[in-house]
């Protein structure tokens, strides 16, 4: 009788499922209304819970980067005989990417969220340190007091931010945009007191009844991941994913085409830092040190337009819709840097941890022969004090975790969950 009734169940089951789509298969989308291995109905008080689901929600600002095959890795001369990105073959999984750099006006919301949510002492590790405008020899005073907090900067981008500092943006932009969608729409300034009390991380992803970063919980009617109504973490770019995205080669490739027969120095068409086409052409297509002692051309005819950083929406947007990939500002990526990351790391969404492989302690940072350690980072882009050889995406530097200029800011990046591409 016991088997007769698990029959009539699996082929309930199987009836549920023939309107799942038009192969008659389960999908994410339309699970069916009874598993398709057990035939058990879903959502009842026996049977597992299934949420509805339709997509990832949208995460504000971000654009869709479509992962593929590319080869990464410097494409100029290596004037700098670093030889610390060579070229290889690697595949990236298709990710969200900010549409332009983080912004003064943004970082001053994060800092006004912040003061009333967090610990005294959090708020003020948050200031960015606007003294990295001033030097000795130049007067560049105004900027140390105006360029973070008059409304006219409001769009340009913020600087004076180390990758720590980067590193938390990216933990309470997840926090306040998945609250935003628990509420509703309706965000509010609650909810996320104690998540900042000190300078730490968050409680641990799925900690069972709190709510972390990520916006999950203990799944009794909040935000979760098994409902999908949750936004995976805003975080920095790895490396390869900010460099892939810079290349934008999807505005090279032909449809059915399998072979990448064009490959950019620039994110842009061309040998040129200016523009070929139109009634803009000659015109340069990024903010860059033009050469030494020149940053923006001459009055009456400002090419690039500016002196120091620029709005952020300034010049074309790449073939992926991205602004500034290269000047403006150079760009904090999540990896720790190594010489050797080209070789050491996976030809699939490679990336460099903190602590795996070729160890700090081969690099004699205490003789002053080296300056790699486990706290150090890699950024990319070029900026508005650089030549142009840094404005090509296979370039890399990197700076102490904990340090700051008034040349390099960030931008955040998602995975794209619940997609294998």
């Amino acid at each position: 009788m016991k088997l007769l009734n698990y029959l009539c169940l699996a082929a309930m089951g199987l009836t549920a499922l023939g309107g799942c789509n038009k192969n008659g298969h389960a999908t994410a989308t339309k699970p069916g209304k009874y598993s398709s291995t057990t035939g058990i109905e879903y959502n009842t008080e026996k049977g597992m819970a299934v949420a509805n689901f339709k997509k990832i929600p949208e995460g504000p600002g971000l654009v869709f980067i479509e992962g593929g095959r590319t080869v990464l890795g410097s494409q100029e001369e290596d004037v700098t005989m670093s030889h610390d990105n060579i070229e290889r073959t690697v595949t990236i999984a298709s990710f969200y990417m900010d549409e332009a750099e983080v912004a003064n006006i943004h970082w001053l919301e994060y800092l006004h969220f912040i003061r009333t949510d967090s610990a005294e002492e959090f708020y003020k590790s948050a200031l960015p340190d606007t003294t990295v405008w001033a030097r000795d020899l130049s007067f560049n005073d105004p900027y140390v007091t105006y360029y973070l907090r008059y409304p006219g900067f409001r769009y340009f981008p913020v600087v004076g931010v180390s990758w720590l500092q980067a590193d938390d943006y990216c933990t309470w932009r997840t926090a306040k945009v998945n609250e935003k969608l628990a509420s509703g729409g309706d965000s509010k300034s609650g909810g996320l007191s104690g998540l900042f009390k000190k300078k730490s991380k968050a409680p641990a992803e799925g900690a069972e009844g709190t709510t972390t970063a990520g916006g999950l919980s203990d799944g009794k009617g909040g935000p979760s991941i098994e409902k999908g109504n949750t936004l995976p973490n805003y975080r920095l770019p790895t490396e390869a994913e900010w460099e892939y995205a810079a290349q934008a080669l999807i505005g090279t490739q032909e449809t059915g085409n399998e072979n990448q027969e064009e490959k950019r120095i620039y994110p842009w068409d061309g040998k040129s830092t200016r523009n070929a086409y139109g009634k803009k052409q000659g015109q340069f297509l990024a903010n860059f040190k033009r050469g030494r002692g020149d940053y923006a051309g001459i009055a009456g005819s400002l090419n690039d337009g500016a002196m120091i950083t620029e709005y952020i929406y300034s010049y074309p947007p790449n073939d992926y819709g991205l602004y500034n990939m290269a000047g403006n500002v150079n760009e904090w990526v999540q990896d720790v840097y190594r010489p050797l990351s080209f070789q050491d790391v996976e030809d699939l969404n490679p990336f460099r941890r903190n602590g795996v492989a070729d160890p700090a302690d081969k690099y004699d940072k205490k003789g002053y022969q080296s300056l790699i350690d486990d706290h150090v980072r890699v950024y990319k882009g070029g900026s508005w004090r650089d030549v142009a050889y840094w404005l090509s995406p296979g370039t890399r530097r990197f700076m102490a975790e904990d340090s700051s200029t008034a040349t390099i800011g960030f931008r955040c990046a998602m995975i794209n969950a619940g997609s294998n591409k």
